[in-house]
């Protein structure tokens, strides 16, 4: 690993040059904007056809968003709701619960966050907070992690029986890449806001981090809602990659499957396959 200084406003050449590749990233160029902005238009106009049939069928759609800090979870969703009707679809980033939603049940806050009819719920991180952040920060023990990973399975398999359509996504970007991206925070002042405290912990814990993402995989990943892990390193192919893994399975009117395009599977995959890869 090359030399890290996140005041130096010059980033070390060599993480610089390894970032796009790390993490087993499987292209050496980033997604072209030209080929990006059509295929990004293209999915949006999917899109607002299927909140249309979400309104007119009372369906609902909850999409989480989860992986290491700066891994691109607020810009995918961004791109999702852009042209969305925002009265039907929206973001749920919850603050540090307080002391009184510590004393309820871990999941209480959630649940009243879930889609309504003909919603579009996207969570810019989510319950695995337990699974990943906290764990790894401190703020539970590692019973309070056990429980839930016992608990999430069933929560969720009470979420799909209701109807809702569920989606786990799983950002996963390599390490210099999060190096090179904490040090464009660090030293853009529009971005600086995004730098926190805790991603600053966060440099140290990379293979702590690693090992609560896996054990979350194992617990967590299963055929009612299966997680579906897309690598990140190029911030045009993840979000494209995730609009067409929910465009995909839904049915609606006027689909145009062309449109949306095949799913690039160097790019998406499901925890077995990631992590079979990863060894």
């Amino acid at each position: 690993m090359a030399k890290f200084d996140l005041e130096d406003p010059e980033l070390d050449p060599a993480i610089k040059d390894a970032a796009l590749t790390s993490g087993g990233f499987p292209y050496d160029e980033k997604m072209k904007s030209k080929a990006y902005d059509k295929q990004l238009r293209a999915l949006q106009i999917e899109l607002v056809k299927l909140q249309s049939h979400l309104q007119a069928s009372g369906e609902r759609v909850l999409a989480l968003f989860e992986g290491r800090d700066s891994a691109g979870k607020g810009g995918t969703i961004k791109r999702f709701l852009e042209n969305l009707n925002p009265r039907n679809a929206r973001t749920v980033a919850l603050p540090k619960p307080s002391d009184r939603e510590t004393s309820q049940w871990y999941f209480q806050r959630y649940v009243t966050q879930l889609p309504s009819g003909g919603e579009i719920a996207l969570f810019d991180r989510s319950w695995y907070n337990r699974a990943v952040v906290e764990p790894v920060m401190g703020f539970c023990t590692p019973q309070q992690t056990a429980s839930f990973l016992r608990e999430a399975p069933p929560f969720e398999r009470m979420i799909t029986e209701e109807g809702i359509h569920v989606f786990k996504f799983w950002l996963e970007i390599g390490r210099e890449m999060q190096l090179k991206r904490f040090h464009d925070r660090r030293h853009d002042p529009v971005k600086v806001w995004k730098l926190s405290p805790v991603d600053l912990v966060a440099l140290d814990k990379w293979d702590e981090y690693t090992q609560a993402r896996n054990t979350m995989f194992i617990a967590t990943d299963t055929p009612d809602t299966p997680w579906i892990v897309i690598r990140a390193n190029d911030k045009k192919r993840a979000r494209i990659a995730a609009i067409q893994s929910v465009l995909w399975p839904i049915s609606y009117k006027d689909k145009d499957f062309q449109a949306i395009g095949e799913i690039d599977d160097k790019i998406v995959m499901s925890p077995e396959a990631f992590l079979t890869r990863a060894e």
